[in-house]
């Protein structure tokens, strides 16, 4: 039977067609009673073996999802539809769209550890408000009309001369696409590479939303251990051997949510792997500007010669997160696509949002704010080591980004410290949620950049006290 290399024993290929089943009830395309294709129809549609689609039949039968009629079929039990997404009598139901990342983002809380944001008390907003006033002066018109679905080209000129001064990479205006944010990048991404079944590898952990958008794309996930020493190549391209992903989708750049950084040899070694494989590799850069002390190496864009490598810039962390300004860099006939899937989905960034950005990104005063962002970033992220390093909590210190990843002891089950610290008004990331297996549950995410250093201390010192309290059983 096909299998998902590396995830054998905790996603193998059955449940995957279990999911996807459970997905067609929930939606209400196969209502109470409905004859479900035979498993020879069904396996040719998803491309597995047989045994596999029987197999998730037989576990929906005995999970009283499905029940048998003999010499009949497989049949659709009633109650079997999970958390209908529309009353039972709407015309078209639809499907359950789940964030749990944002669920828990939206919360109020005094101390909000689960966003990667800056602190907007960082950010040179004074500044800003005179490229505003700039815009209107230069552009009085700006208002009356359309970006085109591209971007820009004022801007999409100017970033591709930054990104060949900055990083040496060969790019024209022509190869770039202004996004509403890296998050629409991605779905954007999504939608024009992944259908039901198709395999993706992802970083394990990675990066939460993303995980929630290639599920919702039906996508098949295929983990990939990332550690401070970057991947396993050997274990990588035999994964790309048996599974023929469509995409593999990356954040090696001070890494969300580990922090860590992929080596300069490893990224041109996957380059190579993935032009070998025909496996697109997607580079998520929002951090590479947040380091603290050497640059990080070269985006994977710079080591592509043959089109395999898409590469998400976002400026939105350290710029103006208001903003939503994103670029896509890809080569052509790929760019095409987005450029179609972009006009389907807005018709185009907003045109303001891009000429305010341009004057701001190509001035002085972006360099200055970036060199002290730098040194309050580092100052939070002492501050939370600090306030760490009483408890023997386990965490790899990061050379960059916003993060903290931390490993707690299996004593403090992580869903009843969130549960604690919710009421106590403190959010963080449990880690399962960014484990494509679902399986990490010993792990959190804490964000050190958006608290102020105050509301830092004192929400880290309630968190470690709530954590031992769990500890010692009270």
């Amino acid at each position: 039977m096909k299998k998902i290399a590396g995830a054998e024993q905790n996603n193998p290929l059955f449940r995957q067609v279990y999911e996807f089943m459970l997905n067609r009830m929930e939606r209400g395309e196969w209502k109470t009673g409905d004859k479900l294709p035979s498993i020879r129809l069904l396996a040719e549609e998803l491309g597995v073996h047989r045994l596999t689609v029987f197999k998730a039949y037989r576990a929906l039968t005995e999970s009283g999802k499905l029940y048998v009629k003999d010499k009949s079929g497989y049949y659709v039990a009633p109650g079997s539809r999970l958390d209908p997404t529309v009353d039972e009598g709407a015309a078209v139901p639809g499907y359950m769209v789940r964030s749990p990342m944002s669920d828990i983002q939206r919360m109020p809380v005094t101390y909000q550890f689960s966003q990667a944001l800056i602190d907007p008390g960082l950010l040179p907003n004074l500044f800003l408000s005179d490229y505003v006033k700039k815009v209107f002066d230069l552009y009085p018109k700006v208002m009356g009309t359309y970006s085109s679905v591209e971007g820009d080209e004022e801007l999409r000129v100017t970033l591709s001369s930054h990104f060949e001064e900055r990083y040496k990479l060969q790019l024209s205006a022509r190869e770039l696409l202004i996004t509403s944010g890296a998050q629409q990048a991605i779905n954007l991404i999504a939608g024009i590479m992944l259908g039901p079944m198709d395999a993706v590898l992802v970083e394990r952990p990675t990066y939460s939303v993303a995980l929630d958008i290639f599920r919702r794309a039906g996508a098949r996930l295929v983990a990939v251990d990332i550690s401070p020493q970057g991947y396993d190549l050997a274990a990588v391209e035999e994964l790309m051997r048996k599974n023929k992903p469509r995409m593999f989708y990356i954040n090696p750049t001070h890494h969300n949510p580990t922090g860590y950084t992929i080596p300069a040899k490893q990224r041109k070694l996957l380059v190579e792997l993935a032009e070998r494989y025909r496996c697109l590799l997607v580079e998520d850069d929002p951090f590479r500007d947040m380091y603290f002390l050497e640059e990080p190496p070269p985006p994977f864009f710079a080591y592509d010669t043959e089109g395999w490598v898409m590469y998400i810039s976002s400026f939105s962390k350290y710029v103006a997160p208001g903003l939503r300004i994103c670029a896509v860099a890809c080569r052509y006939p790929f760019m095409e696509r987005l450029i179609a899937a972009k006009s389907l989905a807005d018709n185009g960034t907003p045109l303001l949002n891009q000429k305010i950005f341009l004057h701001y990104y190509t001035s002085p005063r972006l360099q200055q704010h970036l060199g002290k962002l730098r040194i309050a970033l580092q100052v939070h992220k002492e501050i939370m080591e600090e306030e760490l390093a009483a408890t023997g909590w386990e965490w790899t210190t990061p050379q960059g980004g916003l993060n903290l990843w931390v490993r707690l002891p299996d004593s403090i089950p992580v869903a009843k410290l969130l549960a604690r610290c919710l009421e106590q008004s403190i959010s963080f990331v449990p880690g399962e949620l960014c484990d494509p297996l679902g399986e990490m549950k010993s792990w959190l995410r804490l964000s050190y950049s958006f608290a102020s250093e105050a509301l830092l201390r004192e929400g880290m010192r309630r968190l470690t006290a709530i954590a031992r309290e769990i500890e010692a059983g009270e």
